[in-house]
């Protein structure tokens, strides 16, 4: 069984954690974390504790946060936010996902967002400000590996546009299932009338295997020039998974999706 904790950070009246036309935080923080949930519920032998109050109307204390996850012994604690800059519009932009400051104590935290954090950027489509780690109270006291995810700008005028569309907060919750998924290699249930769905090594995890060199160029091409798009460069690390052959299918079918909405396969771009 495998023990998820996930806290959608802060409360609806927390000051400060709001947009510039006064949109909260947490009813963002609240859908992506509903959006996971139901998406980690697809998968067998799933535990899951949520640290937060699930009606945003009080702020529960970060302390009380970490001991209810010490002392339920979870594996993981996903703690889901969303970032302000000057609380001022502007056209800053991206995805950042942060782990403890200490890497020797720290590895499987890392790991578990190594596998969350690119899957989260071609979710929302948005650029990549990369992983960092930072002393935060939800990563330094949690006794279990920990990730802070923060989704994208609400001051933001750019990403703002993506938050205030329920399919992009939909897909970043289940990005951050999948990438948990994948770590804990986790198992899809069946489906209601008995035939299996795909599990993630039958699925996600099946590796884009192209049947020539040339084709493995074209999508080297491709990649390198969505890393230089000015609406948001993608990561390089989806570049480097093609060479090291580890990227799957389902990443290339999302990267494809990525390249149709910013324009890169209209009008012989």
């Amino acid at each position: 069984m495998v023990k998820i904790v996930i806290d959608a950070g802060h409360g609806f009246n927390t000051p400060g954690k709001r947009s510039p036309d006064d949109e909260r935080e947490w009813s963002f923080n609240n859908k992506v974390a509903k959006y996971a949930i139901a998406k980690l519920k697809t998968y067998k032998n799933v535990e899951i504790l949520r640290v937060d109050d699930p009606t945003g109307k009080t702020d529960v204390p970060l302390t009380t946060r970490t001991t209810l996850a010490n002392e339920w012994q979870a594996d993981v604690y996903a703690s889901i936010h969303h970032n302000t800059l000057a609380d001022k519009w502007g056209s800053h932009s991206g995805i950042e996902t942060y782990t403890m400051d200490n890497p020797t104590a720290n590895q499987k935290s890392i790991e578990i967002a190594g596998a969350i954090h690119p899957r989260i950027v071609m979710a929302m489509g948005i650029s990549d400000r990369g992983m960092k780690r930072a002393n935060f109270h939800v990563l330094r006291e949690s006794a279990m590996p920990a990730f802070l995810s923060e989704g994208g700008f609400m001051d933001s005028t750019v990403d703002i546009l993506k938050l205030r569309d329920n399919h992009y907060l939909q897909a970043q919750g289940e990005a951050i299932a999948e990438g948990l998924a994948i770590y804990f290699k986790l198992q899809l249930l069946t489906s209601s009338v008995g035939s299996p769905i795909l599990s993630p090594k039958e699925g996600a995890n099946k590796l884009y295997k192209p049947s020539s060199q040339s084709l493995i160029n074209s999508t080297s091409a491709f990649l390198k020039r969505l890393e230089k798009m000015p609406d948001g460069p993608l990561s390089p690390t989806w570049h480097d998974k093609l060479l090291k052959g580890t990227l799957t299918d389902s990443d290339a079918i999302g990267l494809l999706y990525v390249a149709i909405e910013r324009g890169l396969l209209v009008d012989g771009k």
